[in-house]
């Protein structure tokens, strides 16, 4: 039996979009991403919870990121899993990443001009292939 690989989230960005073009014109961009939940606790107080994702997106995805995300904004990510490592002064170190084959912008958009103006919520935007390239070693989280 197969297994499966999905991932779903609906948070808010912690920083705006750090965007990479290679040389072959490949665009990557990637945040962390932040998603809550609260909940009672046994004295009856209400706890929130955060975790952070590392969210990655490539091609047209990554394009849309950078013209359009910044620190804050709300979005719908579909994606799977991945984590891949690395050797820092002789420590193998991992990091877990979503990348995002699926995306909808949430919320309110700023557009520079006089205040913000409602943004619809937008059909998905088009599913991307997996990325022919891996990113480069020197593509590390510091």
């Amino acid at each position: 039996m197969a297994g499966v690989n999905r991932v779903i989230l609906l948070g808010n960005l912690g920083r705006d979009p750090e965007v990479m073009t290679f040389d072959n014109g490949v665009k990557k961009a990637s945040f962390p991403l932040a998603t809550s939940e609260s909940y009672k606790n046994r004295e009856g107080q209400r706890v929130e919870s955060t975790e952070w994702h590392n969210v990655v997106l490539w091609r047209g995805l990554a394009e849309v990121a950078e013209r359009f995300l910044k620190k804050g904004n709300q979005v719908y990510i579909e994606g799977k899993i991945k984590t891949r490592s690395y050797e820092q002064e002789g420590i193998k170190k991992f990091i877990t990443e979503i990348y995002a084959d699926n995306m909808t912008m949430l919320g309110k958009k700023d557009n520079g001009d006089s205040g913000s103006v409602s943004q619809p919520a937008q059909k998905p935007t088009t599913k991307v292939d997996e990325p022919e390239i891996e990113a480069p070693d020197d593509d590390l989280p510091f």
